[in-house]
């Protein structure tokens, strides 16, 4: 480890935080439906959509007409995806001639892109056209982002309202999360990209000749804006098969930092949100503080971990840490943070392969998603993944009193602890489930690329990604066939649903109850103590559940490398 590897990330806590409050503000001016700065020019557009749409904006729905909204919206988006990769072919803009995608394949991208995911089982420059990186892909990472922005938003009304069963208009917060947030925000991120030297052209792939008389294609395309919503969106996806570690999309340390920040940017910006939305400012900082608590152990343990190296490359004279993966114009720090961030936010863009990170280094991006993408996590998704956690935290500090639990002025009673259940529990049920069904059948031991531990970790680390809508992976797993195609598709829709589905209930609830007067035996919920209780009921419900398997994958591998033993490939 260097000074100059912790300046790097101290240098990227001090910008996210910088940008905590303003973000905060205009969001929140967005979603009160409060002018803006943009409203002479966006709000026409915005009005016009809602007449072409036949919507009025002023027409609530119930938390039940809120997510009957959201599923009906992200189905007709999946019959749109899986269409124009079917077709592809036949569609314009595919200077490349690509095929069509095939039928398990186009449905697994077309649900990884639907709910944020974007896992990719294939190279995008060697499946995909323009049109479907662009007209697919990419409107896709605005609108999923979107609906997740929507859905924070609405759980955040459920705190900060009382005696009322609305929740907001699912399309309203949808097209202002578009259009005066996402939208501005590319626009000049795309441009910044653009002069860091990312492609963003229509024109086909360039040939070059080698300095060994050899023609190697070099791919292009509309790169940089898919590079600005993916990073922005947490959607993650790259244009390219080696995603953020491409120069083309990835190109110089400036980019590098500049992408860290915006992974995190709106998430944190949404913690500012919720204190602003429920009249207490502090609250919001309560979350982000506990939010980073755990994401500044995570930082500490991996950058340690592959600073350190292993026994096996330190006995082999190799030195100085962990560079294997890794591109050595970021090196060990920045590679590091990248990993932990985009883990922590459910991003899954990457600019190292974790698949060859250290068994300690490669942990922490694990238990960064087996914790449920809470710190920060998507945008939106991490703010109300958390505040299901907040909950469960409320609930176990009341049971230790004995007293009914309260957050907010809200009496959390059976119902809510119920759906925050569901939400928590449906992940390890899809990764552990999945995981040891793939450990078992002929069709998931033909994935992973290793054996023993390292193999176990390549199939755990999957299933993890996908249920938490991550889209990383660790690089050594076969995943394009139809067992993984299929099984890994599931994991992503209960993931991401049967959490939002979940969280508007909580919110529907909530927002009917009135609204208690503090008293002498109210818990507190901004201050030091409560932060504590949140990340410790954050850990011991991660820690409970995935610890075994956790010992099974990356602790036995790291145990086994300490006394000299390395695995080999293969099933």
């Amino acid at each position: 480890m260097t000074l100059n590897g912790w300046i790097q990330i101290a240098l990227f806590c001090v910008v996210v935080l910088a940008l905590v409050k303003p973000l905060g503000f205009y969001m929140t001016r967005v979603f009160t439906g409060e002018r803006t700065f943009l409203s002479p020019v966006l709000a026409p557009i915005e009005r016009g959509l809602y007449r072409a749409a036949g919507l009025d904006e002023r027409q609530e729905q119930t938390w039940l007409g809120y997510a009957g909204a959201l599923v009906l919206f992200h189905v007709f988006g999946f019959v749109l995806l899986y269409a124009i990769l079917r077709l592809q072919t036949l569609l314009p803009l595919n200077p490349a001639g690509q095929g069509e995608v095939a039928p398990d394949l186009a449905f697994n991208t077309s649900t990884s892109f639907l709910t944020n995911t974007n896992w990719q089982s294939y190279g995008g420059e060697t499946t995909l056209s323009y049109l479907s990186q662009m007209l697919g892909l990419t409107h896709q990472n605005f609108l999923s982002a979107a609906s997740g922005i929507a859905v924070a938003v609405a759980m955040i009304r459920g705190f900060g309202r009382a005696s009322t069963r609305t929740l907001g208009s699912f399309w309203v917060d949808l097209t202002r999360a578009t259009l005066y947030l996402l939208l501005p925000l590319c626009v000049i991120y795309t441009l910044f990209l653009v002069w860091q030297g990312i492609p963003q052209t229509l024109g086909a792939s360039v040939d070059a000749t080698t300095l060994e008389g050899a023609t190697q294609t070099i791919a292009l395309g509309p790169v940089a804006s898919q590079v600005a919503i993916k990073m922005l969106g947490t959607n993650g996806g790259g244009f390219f098969n080696a995603n953020a570690a491409h120069p083309f999309e990835n190109p110089t340390a400036l980019a590098n930092f500049v992408q860290m920040v915006t992974i995190f940017a709106i998430g944190a910006g949404l913690t500012n949100v919720f204190g602003r939305m429920v009249g207490d400012e502090r609250q919001g900082w309560a979350i982000l503080a506990a939010m980073g608590v755990l994401f500044l152990a995570g930082v500490a343990v991996t950058y340690w971990a592959e600073a350190q190296g292993s026994s096996v490359l330190n006995g082999l004279g190799l030195t100085g840490g962990n560079m294997e993966g890794k591109e050595t114009r970021f090196g060990i720090a920045a590679s590091a943070l990248f990993a932990v961030i985009t883990t922590a936010a459910s991003c899954g863009a990457v600019n190292a392969m974790h698949d060859s990170f250290t068994a300690l280094g490669g942990l922490v991006p694990l238990i960064n998603m087996q914790l449920g993408e809470v710190i920060v996590g998507g945008v939106g998704a991490g703010l109300y993944g958390m505040l299901i956690f907040v909950l469960i935290a409320i609930f176990v500090a009341g049971l230790m009193v004995g007293r009914t639990p309260e957050y907010l002025g809200k009496k959390i009673e059976a119902k809510e602890v119920k759906m925050a259940m569901l939400g928590i529990l449906c992940l390890p049920l899809m990764m552990l489930g999945f995981t040891a069904v793939a450990t078992v059948l002929p069709a998931g031991l033909a994935g992973p690329a290793n054996a023993g531990p390292h193999g176990f970790s390549e199939i755990l680390y999957a299933y993890t990604s996908a249920a938490a809508n991550n889209g990383s992976a660790f690089g050594g797993l076969t995943a394009n066939t139809l067992f993984y195609n299929t099984t890994l598709a599931i994991a992503m829709l209960v993931g991401r649903f049967f959490v939002k589905i979940p969280a508007l209930a909580i919110a529907g609830s909530l927002a009917a109850k009135k609204t208690l007067p503090a008293s002498a035996g109210t818990f507190p919920t901004h201050g030091g103590l409560f932060v504590g209780l949140l990340v410790g009921v954050v850990l011991i419900i991660g820690g409970l559940t995935f610890f075994p398997s956790l010992a099974l994958g990356p602790v036995v591998e790291h145990l086994a490398g300490s006394a000299g033993q390395t695995f080999g490939t293969g099933g």
